[in-house]
């Protein structure tokens, strides 16, 4: 799973920073583009929760070869594209069946302990942003080439389908979940608990008859059920979990959104120099990633001391940005963040997931992504008002959102660290 995770971003990452100058040469006007851009984010919002909870009643192989299939054909498509008109079509499969990546995260969680999933998320956050640091580079290189656009499109659907054929691939079986767990309960205490793959097993032969009466029903029995789902997370308590996750997510795109013009303007340093930092500051989330192992073992598996102190110091540096008199201040802050922000981006997952029960897992993931596209949407409005007072302002209101998430924590901090579940209110 962490090898289909990389080939995803680095093949999207190659096509994405190409796709604006692309649909200009195509006559495009700039609020076309950005029209188009803003159907595939609403398309995401509303799509990710629908794909979550459907994964969960079909099951992650159906869903997630669906979706990888789906999204091959859309950045086929994109390759063919030579209208504005072709190009809008070719998001729109993408638009919703690209969730490849929180399916994984869904897949993962159904087959690792809790105590191991802040570990596992995190490596899969990594392997997935190795794909994000590289893609650019070559499609950069691509762009230089004749139609280098369309050869990169191609790449990417074909790396789709090679991801199509790695998940098929994966020991779906049985049979094989029960020699996992022979073999992994014989191993130390790195390896995941003989009791975890236990319940794997009984739930993987749950979890495949379930889903192969599923794969049959009609339809409307599966928009059905899951709509019935949709509605027990709503009444459910995750709310403030949610909620922390949208203001987390505003903040830290408050402190991106202009950042390579802040710079600019605040200490005369050209984009060359924003891009720079910007990748150092990626591969530094990559590292933190592959050292969230440690980190929670330091925290005895809190999940939620972790979260909470996370969000603190990533509170603070963004506070620190905005006040830096120096650069140097803004190197600073911007290396510690790197580790506070894919910290806490792992946290809250495994939060929800700790406090929603795995039971849907899918729906779960869906909804927080759902949020994230709230997000993003948002966060360009708010920065924009902010930009017109101070270059500073967008951070300034980031460390304001950021503080009322900290307070919602705080005021929730029985609920968090109680280990029941908080059961949905359609089971």
């Amino acid at each position: 799973l962490f090898l289909p995770s990389f080939q995803d971003l680095f093949g999207v990452s190659m096509v994405v920073p190409l796709m604006n100058l692309h649909i200009k040469s195509l006559g495009a006007s700039h609020t076309v583009a950005g029209i188009i851009g803003s159907l595939y984010g609403i398309m995401q919002l509303f799509s990710s929760t629908f794909v979550g909870c459907w994964s969960d009643i079909v099951g992650r192989r159906y869903s997630l070869l669906a979706c990888i299939l789906l999204s091959a054909l859309g950045y086929f498509l994109l390759g063919t594209s030579t209208t504005v008109l072709l190009f809008a079509v070719s998001r729109v499969p993408v638009g919703i069946f690209k969730h490849t990546l929180s399916i994984s995260k869904a897949l993962l969680s159904d087959l690792v302990s809790e105590r191991d999933r802040p570990l596992v998320m995190g490596r899969f956050n990594a392997a997935s942003s190795v794909g994000f640091i590289l893609g650019p580079v070559v499609g950069g290189y691509l762009a230089e080439l004749e139609d280098g656009f369309y050869q990169a499109s191609f790449i990417c659907a074909s790396i789709f389908l090679l991801n199509a054929g790695l998940v098929w691939m994966l020991p779906w079986s049985e049979e094989n979940t029960g020699n996992r767990e022979h073999q992994q309960g014989n191993k130390g205490t790195d390896s995941f608990s003989a009791k975890a793959n236990h319940d794997l097993h009984l739930k993987s032969g749950t979890n495949g008859a379930v889903a192969s009466d599923s794969l049959f029903q009609s339809p409307w029995i599966q928009v059905a059920t899951v709509l019935k789902r949709i509605k027990g997370i709503a009444c459910s308590d995750l709310w403030d979990v949610f909620l922390v996750r949208l203001l987390m997510s505003v903040a830290i795109l408050l402190y991106y959104s202009n950042f390579s013009l802040a710079l600019e303007e605040r200490f005369g340093v050209k984009a060359l120099f924003s891009g720079y930092l910007l990748s150092y500051s990626s591969a530094l989330g990559v590292l933190a990633g592959c050292l969230l192992g440690p980190i929670t073992r330091l925290y005895q598996h809190n999940t939620y001391r972790l979260l909470l102190h996370s969000s603190t110091l990533t509170c603070t540096l963004i506070f620190l940005y905005a006040s830096a008199l120096s650069i140097w201040m803004v190197i600073l802050s911007s290396t510690f963040l790197a580790f506070s922000t894919t910290i806490g981006r792992t946290c809250i997952i495994d939060l929800e997931l700790t406090i929603g029960g795995n039971e849907a897992s899918g729906t779960l993931l869906g909804v927080g992504q759902s949020v994230t596209s709230v997000g993003r949407i948002v966060a360009p409005l708010l920065s924009g008002i902010a930009q017109e007072f101070s270059p500073c302002g967008p951070p300034s209101l980031g460390v304001g959102l950021a503080l009322v998430a900290i307070l919602i924590m705080n005021a929730n901090k029985q609920k968090y660290c109680s280990h029941g579940n908080v059961k949905l209110k359609n089971q």
